[in-house]
């Protein structure tokens, strides 16, 4: 049976403690007691705890990330079915490189209920998080209802600079509620910031023409889908919604239960 590892002294302790070195000063004990008894060369002693600093610190660089991105849910891009979904593979690749998002483009996702808008803005969120970059989720009613909680303090512009230190800005669900003048504003203050500095990602059940249903003032549409569509990349999606579909498959086999439960049992014959 080995010894337990000896503690750090106490000099070592304080100075990885100082230096926030948490990794090295958890794993510095048993490292060394396994270097000495293999007699590793000093670079692997110093390797091995290099490598386990960054493994810790890079874990937890995302783990805030993720808090900090607020997605709704996890979604991946491996689950996402392009070959059932309206996204042209090769746009569905490009979108996938995250090369859009360092490029400071749009992404502006048009079409029915149903048909993998909000998946691929998550999924996507999620890849950007995991490819070391600053993401923000929100749906367009909660961004703009904390706006407008902005508008109360004078904290508006706070905001505003808080939003575009996020490479990826996410705005789900934009048309889902009509927005009052004040809110179509903000809005537009959002896209104003982000533009040619930040990409925006946004799904919208309306087509473009048709944004005036949600935004009040004609100027201020044009002058946001100007902005937005300025550099982007626009994907109209269409056909059945994938929840249908789903509702459907896992109906299925429960009504051929019932009812094959609830069929009339034939009767034996009499002897």
């Amino acid at each position: 049976m080995s010894a337990a590892p000896a503690e750090l002294a106490p000099d070592l302790e304080r100075g990885l403690k100082r230096l926030k070195l948490r990794a090295v000063r958890r794993m510095a004990p048993e490292v060394l007691q396994t270097a000495k008894v293999q007699r590793w060369a000093p670079e692997e002693l110093l390797r091995t705890l290099v490598e386990a600093e960054i493994a810790a610190r890079d874990e937890a660089n995302l783990a805030a990330r993720l808090r900090a991105a607020a997605f709704p849910v996890r979604k991946s891009l491996e689950e996402f079915k392009v070959a059932e979904s309206a996204v042209p593979q090769a746009t569905y690749e490009y979108l996938a490189s995250l090369e859009w998002i360092r490029a400071k483009e749009n992404l502006v996702l048009v079409g029915p209920a149903g048909t993998g808008k909000s998946h691929l803005l998550v999924a996507l969120g999620h890849a950007a998080v995991a490819a070391g970059l600053r993401v923000r989720y929100f749906s367009a009613i909660d961004l703009v209802e904390a706006l407008y909680r902005g508008l109360a303090d004078n904290s508006v512009g706070k905001i505003l600079d808080a939003l575009v230190r996020s490479d990826l800005i996410v705005v789900d669900e934009l048309g889902f509620a009509p927005l009052d003048l004040t809110g179509g504003q903000l809005f537009f203050r959002v896209v104003a910031a982000a533009y040619e500095r930040r990409s925006l990602a946004i799904a919208s059940h309306w087509p473009f023409e048709e944004w005036g249903r949600f935004f009040p003032e004609t100027v201020t549409t044009a002058s946001l889908l100007d902005r937005v569509l300025h550099h982007a990349t626009v994907v109209v999606t269409s056909g059945e919604s994938f929840r249908m579909k789903e509702a459907r498959s896992r109906a299925a086999p429960r009504a051929r239960a019932i009812e094959a439960a609830t069929a009339p049992k034939s009767t034996k014959a009499a002897r």
